[in-house]
């Protein structure tokens, strides 16, 4: 006969390793960098995406890493509105404020290297439409990657600080390329979204991304192939990516849709009737959605 205090005891070690095994992350909610070539559509998707989000009743942070800032405009933020956000790089009071150098102030300067950023959200974040948050961060301009300024150190400071923001779906577009790509990103974000179109250049892009994503231990790397015209498109990426199809956790192919150009900045008009473009990124985002849940065993104390 079965002992139901061992078979009690079997469920709890095995719900305890299932809890120490979960990756880091997935209990707080989902951290998906977007990255791509320039003009393969990040920030649209970014934008679309975090709507997707926000309709399932998510909290979403959308971040706006890309110089060009125009993520607000695409997640509907009236243009007037968009135009009056300084971007944290150029909140130089800020920057002052919580490192305790002045951007071009000069060297030599003391910096604080681990800010409290605590209040950034709350302070210079934007309400858009829909529920979605969205923090701009800007970029920092004439000096080496990684350098130890007063911006880019506010910068991993605010990347780190929303890492460990408890039920939220934060969702960042990046710049263009894999420069950006690097410790301080890797540590919180447990999804990538790697964003290509059936062009050469783009996949180069995203097969260097993904090589990088791995070796930075992002556990989910996803391949978005956007503004598919036919079959003989899915079939030029595939054979430009060659053996680095073996890196990613999964392929979408977006079709292309005209109505994305005829609403641009705003995304939203798109997402308001069906099409095959909005089934296939509503597929993907319940993709994502379900990569970052965890699995759960249910013990009730005493059956």
């Amino acid at each position: 006969m079965a002992d139901p205090g061992a078979d009690r005891q079997k469920m709890t070690v095995a719900a305890r390793k299932l809890r120490e095994n979960t990756r880091p992350g997935t209990e707080r909610g989902f951290r998906i960098v977007i990255t791509g070539k320039g003009g393969v559509g990040k920030t649209t998707i970014t934008a679309l995406l975090a709507h997707l989000f926000a309709e399932k009743g998510f909290t979403t942070l959308a971040v706006d890493e890309d110089p060009q800032m125009n993520l607000p405009y695409a997640i509907g933020i009236p243009r007037e509105e968009s135009d009056r956000i300084v971007p944290l790089t150029k909140n130089f009071d800020y920057v002052e404020e919580k490192t305790g150098a002045r951007p071009g102030a000069g060297w030599g300067l003391m910096l604080t290297l681990n800010p409290d950023v605590s209040d950034v959200v709350e302070r210079f974040g934007a309400k858009g439409p829909g529920g979605v948050n969205i923090l701009v961060m800007g970029t920092v301009e004439h000096a080496a990657t990684g350098c130890l300024c007063p911006e880019n150190t506010l910068l991993e400071a605010v990347i780190r600080y929303i890492n460990l923001r408890d039920d939220e779906v934060i969702l960042m577009d990046t710049p263009a390329g894999v420069e950006h790509f690097g410790r301080t990103i890797a540590r919180g974000f447990d999804q990538a979204l790697l964003l290509t179109d059936p062009t050469f250049n783009a996949v180069q892009v995203v097969r260097h991304a993904a090589q990088l994503a791995k070796e930075l231990g992002i556990p989910s790397v996803w391949l978005v192939i956007n503004r598919v015209r036919s079959e003989n498109d899915i079939c030029k990426v595939q054979e430009l990516l060659g053996d680095t199809r073996d890196l990613f956790s999964g392929q979408f192919y977006l079709p292309y849709d005209e109505s994305l150009i005829a609403c641009e900045p705003d995304v939203r008009p798109v997402l308001a009737e069906a099409s095959p473009f909005i089934d296939r990124l509503r597929a993907l985002q319940v993709r994502l959605e379900n990569d970052g849940r965890i699995p759960e065993i249910m013990h009730e104390e005493g059956k």
